[in-house]
């Protein structure tokens, strides 16, 4: 039996959210969610607690009892009033009882404890509190036994009331879908901010008065190596063989603040051209507070710095810093007038430059409703769960929605916002099982897998419209292509000003100092991915953290690794860019040969119309471009785009080519599958080379007519030139027009099967091939 074959499709939704329900209004918190009851419990303090030798020798608790659901607060040690100022949240949907029950209990050891007092609520009367009225204020009560009666000491200060997620308690609650008593911190909803990253330009001059460790040294291979937390560069060697060596060369580095990691320079006498060896010949430490700020193209101002040169004194081997008159000239300069790219420059959330200074004004709101998510996997196997949670990124703010535990069908209903600068950028939404959750002594190094993630374009939306849709969640795994389940979501971006959106539309995409001063291809590359290490690096800082797979999963840090996969994908993307210039070719031959003699004697016609009413060509073409527009307004895409399995070619790739794109680099595979792996890569890039060689061909053909490569063939052009120079003086032009479309436009009857003169003209001219190896 046929596996059947998984639904990749949008789905569009209707949730139970305020927002689609009053689109006119004004925008209310919380409205593109659906709302959820939550009782909340607070638990303040407690006075006049008795323990069982008297006051203060009691270690005080509370658990709050609602069905089967418990809550317990922290502990205090030989206190009889303790303060403990916690939260507790509890989904009325799972809320099986009438009565809930605080209990301040005694723990006595790790096994027993003992009741102090109780405070009962009938759940009937709990008030309800909608948003935006004030807090509710907290009482006392007196604390009863087992049997209701009113004891003689002892009093607990808590409020109870009935709100929803958007009570402003919600955050740092204990929520009874979200929390359990070990990883408490690790599953409630958090923000998060990127860091500031600098660029960090080093442009090393020159030398001055370097001592070498052998006085007879000749020939030096000097060169200058820059060190930055993990991160070492080197220039080239100086072509200057002395003491005084020249370099004139800039090293990039990136920079997050606040800067911690100070720049180490050292300049380096390499001893074997052959090997790595190098003795180092002074160096100096920088700490970048005090490294200059630019917004400019402006040179940063050339200085001086004194050289340290490391001795090894004594037999313990102590180092010692020893000055000397080496000198160091150097440029450096934290440029903030760049944008800091840390993604993947196709998805990138954020464009704008380091100083805020050189900001645009916002052009909107972007809100995102995270609702619920269907059909997840079970992701622990073991305990055969799913603790799921997400994480939201654009620009430098990242979200965290709290994570449901054991649920294959978890509902968040957690709403975000950002501002928007620019419309040409990606929101991106990841969904991930909380690897902290049952993890004990290991959950600082628990693993986070992915479930899938989902990428909005904000330039796809219109605005102030709430989008409301089921995404799939596709993951491309070892063994292929899978679908790990749907998320729902609602998104909608307020415009602030339609036309300031408009001239947004006008505007350079990347700040101007990538075009002042761009950097190269290879520069970038590098620099994404030492601001992708470092943003990794702070994010795992925070508590609880961001891992590593995390950030570098929603900032496709591999993006740019080879795959067959996708250059078989991109591939067809040319083909199919080039399907319509074919498309043309096809249609204009049809009409040639007469296939539809109405088609053939109306584009005759029109081109008549053409000829003798030339001024009606550009507002005729103008006109068509509009009539296909507006059709074509009427089959607008409704929804935004979503991962597309087909188009990806992640549908019809083999286990071959999944365990190629699996494989780290270096490779770990050995032997005969790699020779199958390199040969199957030889055919792929060979087809590919083929098409674009046969792009530049013709185009280099064309160029060929007046570059005397073939000096009879220009000729014959040159002389043509000449001939249809005179022949188009005397001839009005529209009757060259005329006579040269009826040429082309004949009846097939009066052609012969062959190629035409020009073609044949065309075919035979000079290519750059005939240079190439």
């Amino acid at each position: 039996m046929a596996k059947p074959k998984e639904d990749f499709s949008l789905k569009q939704t209707k949730p139970n959210i305020s927002g689609s329900k009053n689109t006119t209004g004004p925008l209310r918190p919380h409205d593109l969610v659906e709302q959820m009851q939550f009782m909340f419990v607070k638990i303040l303090k407690a006075k006049d607690l008795v323990g069982p030798d008297g006051p203060d020798t009691c270690d005080p608790y509370v658990e709050i009892i609602l069905g089967n659901c418990k809550g317990t607060t922290k502990i205090f040690e030989k206190k009889s009033s303790p303060e403990w100022n916690q939260v507790f949240a509890f989904k009325k949907e799972r809320i099986q009882t009438t009565t809930l029950e605080t209990v301040v209990r005694d723990k006595l050891n790790e096994v027993s404890d003992e009741m102090i007092g109780k405070v009962k609520f009938n759940i009937g009367d709990v008030p309800m509190r909608v948003q935006p009225d004030s807090p509710l204020a907290p009482q006392w009560y007196r604390l009863e036994d087992k049997n209701g009666v009113k004891l003689g000491a002892g009093e607990l200060m808590l409020s109870v009331w009935m709100g929803t997620q958007a009570d402003e308690a919600f955050s740092e609650a204990w929520i009874s879908d979200a929390a359990e008593s070990a990883g408490t911190a690790y599953t409630r909803s958090k923000i998060y901010h990127s860091p500031r990253l600098w660029y960090l330009r080093v442009n090393v001059i020159q030398g001055q008065d370097l001592v070498f460790r052998d006085k007879n040294r000749k020939n030096p291979e000097i060169f200058v190596r820059g060190t930055l937390g993990n991160l070492v560069l080197r220039s080239r060697s100086s072509p200057n063989k002395n003491e005084n060596p020249m370099w004139n060369e800039d090293m990039m580095f990136v920079a997050a603040e606040p800067f911690e990691e100070p720049l180490v320079l050292s300049v380096e006498d390499k001893l074997n051209p052959n090997k790595e060896e190098s003795v180092c010949l002074g160096r100096v430490v920088i700490p970048l507070q005090n490294v200059m700020k630019r917004v400019d193209n402006a040179p940063a101002s050339a200085r001086w710095y004194n050289l340290e040169r490391p001795e090894i004194a004594g037999e313990n081997k102590e180092q010692k810093e020893v000055t000397f008159a080496s000198k160091l000239n150097a440029r450096i300069s934290l440029d903030g007038g760049y944008h800091v790219l840390d993604e993947a420059t196709n998805y990138s959330s954020d464009l704008r430059s380091t100083v805020q200074l050189l900001w645009r004004p916002n052009i909107g709101l972007l809100e995102l409703g995270i609702l619920n998510a269907t059909g997840l996997p079970v992701m622990k196997g073991k305990e055969k769960r799913t603790d799921a949670y997400c994480v939201a990124k654009y620009a430098s703010k990242w979200v965290r929605t709290r994570t449901i535990l054991d649920s294959l069908a978890p509902q968040w209903n957690e709403q975000f916002s950002w501002d928007v600068y620019d419309l040409c950028t990606v929101l991106t939404i990841g969904v991930f099982d909380n690897g902290h959750i049952q993890a004990g002594d290991m959950a600082g190094k628990a693993f986070h897998p992915r479930i899938g993630k989902v990428r909005i374009r904000l330039s796809t939306l219109e605005s102030n419209r709430i989008y409301t849709y089921s995404y799939p969640l596709v993951v491309l795994q070892s063994s292929g292509v899978k679908k790990m389940g749907e998320i729902q979501l609602a998104v909608r971006f307020s415009c602030a000003s339609f036309f300031d959106t408009l001239q947004n539309y006008t505007q350079p995409l990347l700040p101007k100092m990538h075009y002042l001063n761009p950097l190269s291809v290879y520069q970038l590359d590098s620099l994404r991915h030492q601001a992708a290490f470092i943003t990794s690096l702070r994010l795992s800082r925070a508590e609880p953290p961001l891992r590593k797979e995390i950030v570098d999963y929603m900032l496709d840090v591999g993006s740019n690794m080879w795959s067959i996969r996708r250059a078989k994908a991109n591939y067809d993307r040319i083909l199919d860019l080039l399907s319509g210039i074919f498309a043309l070719i096809k249609w204009f031959e049809q009409i040639r040969n007469w296939k539809s003699p109405a088609a053939t004697m109306a584009f005759y016609f029109l081109f008549l119309v053409v000829v003798f009413v030339p001024k009606l060509t550009l507002s005729t073409i103008f006109l068509v471009l509009f009539l296909v527009g507006v059709w074509r307004c009427i089959k607008r895409p409704r929804h935004p785009p979503h991962l597309d399995a087909k188009l990806s070619h992640v549908d019809t790739t083999n286990e071959e080519e999944l365990d190629e794109e699996f494989d780290p680099l270096p490779s770990k595979k050995t032997g005969e599958v790699l020779k199958r792996r390199y040969d199957r890569l030889r055919g792929i890039a060979g087809r590919m080379q083929v098409v674009l060689g046969d792009l530049a061909t013709q185009g280099e053909r064309v160029q060929s007519l007046l570059s005397w490569r073939d000096p009879r063939a220009t000729m014959i052009f040159v002389c043509f030139c000449l001939v249809a120079c005179f022949v188009t003086y005397v001839t009005p032009f529209r009757y060259v027009l005329i006579l040269s479309m009826t040429y082309v436009l004949r009846h097939p009857r009066f052609r012969v099967g062959f190629p035409s003169v020009v073609q044949n003209f065309l075919r035979r001219l000079p290519a750059r091939t005939d240079s190439m190896l």
